[in-house]
């Protein structure tokens, strides 16, 4: 069983979101280290970028100050290496396809590797174009997880059977960001995953609540969070690791 996988053998799992560098790097170091011991099961880590197709407007602006603070990558990837040892729960990547090509895919998933990080997620490279990344993935022991939508229909079942680590469900169409309600048929999209995988399934895009939390955790093996908790970022800069961690805190109750 993968690192990964392991994560969610305790009951649900609580998966939030950070952009990497927004304020600054330090703060994002003391932000992964205080969500792990606040009860986070996995931790997403955004690479700040540009052209953030999958974003709302609030991640958005966390990669515009990220980007201005003067985060890159391999500072990205040197945080990583300091921290990983550290982290009692998995770290993953949610980048692009763009970053990790002109980085070289096979230099990314060697330092993914040689850093701690257990995954990648990468919004606009879609199944059926995967093997732009895989080879390099599977040669580094590093999973590619896979995402499915509402309107994904009959490639949930396809997409499932080859998923690896977890599979992300996304919960409404549009970009990420906080949302006041969820109206897709979450239990809908699962039942399909598993009649034909036991692959873990984690819903995210738009929840922001522990009410939201408790209702997707009735469905799914997970919830990430990500606008909600940047916004908490946004609004508290360099002393926001208190907030941060009493949002993870009251999540992960929420979805015991």
């Amino acid at each position: 069983m993968t690192k990964i996988k392991e994560a969610f053998k305790n009951g649900k799992a609580f998966i939030p979101f950070i952009t990497a560098g927004d304020p600054n790097l330090e703060t994002t170091e003391k932000l992964i280290l205080a969500m792990d011991k606040s009860g986070a099961d996995i931790i997403e880590i955004g690479i700040p970028f540009s052209d953030p197709v999958a974003e709302g407007v609030v991640i958005q602006q966390a990669d515009t100050r990220a980007l201005e603070s003067g985060t890159t990558t391999d500072k990205i990837f040197d945080m990583v290496k300091r921290i990983s040892p550290k982290c009692g729960c998995p770290l993953v990547f949610m980048t692009y396809i763009n970053p990790i090509y002109v980085y070289g895919a096979d230099k990314f998933m060697e330092n993914c590797k040689e850093s701690g990080i257990r995954g990648v997620i990468v919004p606009d490279v879609p199944f059926e174009e995967k093997q732009e990344l895989k080879p390099y993935c599977d040669k580094y022991g590093v999973e590619l997880i896979s995402l499915i939508a509402p309107t994904s229909h009959e490639r949930i079942k396809m997409i499932a059977k080859e998923a690896q680590g977890f599979l992300y469900c996304v919960s409404s169409m549009g970009v990420t960001g906080v949302r006041s309600e969820i109206t897709t048929n979450i239990g809908e999209m699962i039942e399909a995953v598993k009649s034909v995988s036991d692959i873990p399934c984690a819903v995210g895009f738009g929840i922001s609540t522990p009410e939201q939390a408790k209702d997707m955790a009735k469905y799914a093996d997970g919830v990430i969070v990500g606008s909600a908790i940047v916004k908490l970022v946004a609004k508290y800069g360099e002393n926001s690791e208190k907030a941060v961690s009493d949002y993870v805190k009251s999540m992960k109750e929420a979805i015991k």
